[in-house]
């Protein structure tokens, strides 16, 4: 599932092409009032953790996006293109066009179903006017991991498998540790790596972690090689020798997840 940098990438994507002008918008499959937001201009995309909202003038719903697990928008120059696969969404003015396929949720929200999900949404890293307070207010109460609370939604907006694993391999935590038994100085140190990390991954697209002596020109290794791109410690690197103390990292199932760490490097907070 695609982690909140993406989203706010995305966001950033569809104002670039198409903030301040009007659209066509249809919904190929049908399964979306896409015809309501038709020459209408584009004001707003914005992202909350994990899901996308796209705001128009003149219409008080906003177009809410959550791509789950097979979501994707692919752009495309000019405007004249067939449909081509499921697409649930089209967007398109005289120079681009843009097709949603695959997403979990695209629907209209009234003002009232907008602030109940971002309500719902716990504080993301990404947005400025994110409050840590909020977050620490449970995660310090809580028996629950902290790499559980790390996955939960209403705890963080936006973090997923891969900057869960690779916040608490760089802090050298115990992806056990009860939320509660962490203070407010190692909480405040997770919020800002996730900050740096995380906005890093919106300016270059991919996910990497590995501090400068880390990285493979500099260990004299060859680059990861895997579908999510990105220099890595642990996250799908089980049994791999760990980068800093040779230690094989570890998988298991952590809620339905998978968690990767180190235990020689995690084993205490």
């Amino acid at each position: 599932m695609p982690e909140g940098h993406t989203l706010h990438r995305l966001a950033g994507d569809l104002l670039d092409r198409f903030g301040g002008r009007v659209v066509g918008s249809s919904s190929p499959q049908g399964r979306f009032a896409a015809h309501l937001l038709e020459g209408h201009e584009l004001t707003g995309a914005e992202a909350h953790g994990k899901h996308l909202l796209v705001a128009f003038a003149d219409v008080a719903e906003q177009v809410h996006v959550h791509l789950g697990l097979y979501g994707t928008f692919g752009f495309l120059d000019g405007a004249e293109h067939p449909v081509v696969g499921q697409v649930r969404w089209r967007l398109s003015t005289s120079e681009v066009t843009a097709d949603l396929r695959g997403p979990t949720a695209c629907e209209l929200l009234d003002p009232a179903q907008v602030d109940a999900l971002t309500a719902r949404i716990g504080p993301d890293p990404l947005r400025a006017d994110a409050d840590p307070d909020r977050a620490w207010a449970r995660v310090s109460r809580s028996r629950t991991s902290v790499a559980v609370l790390l996955m939960d939604q209403s705890v963080l907006g936006g973090v997923g498998n891969v900057y869960r694993a690779e916040v608490l391999f760089r802090l050298g935590l115990d992806p056990m540790t009860p939320g509660r038994e962490l203070d407010r100085t190692t909480w405040d140190a997770i919020w800002s790596d996730l900050v740096a990390l995380m906005h890093a991954g919106v300016r270059s697209g991919r996910i990497d972690t590995v501090r400068p002596e880390h990285e493979p020109e500099a260990m004299g290794r060859e680059p990861r090689r895997d579908d999510h791109g990105g220099e890595v410690y642990v996250y799908r690197r089980e049994g791999q020798p760990c980068l800093v103390c040779g230690t094989p990292v570890m998988r298991k199932d952590l809620a339905n997840r998978n968690l990767f760490w180190c235990p020689r490097c995690q084993n205490s907070h």
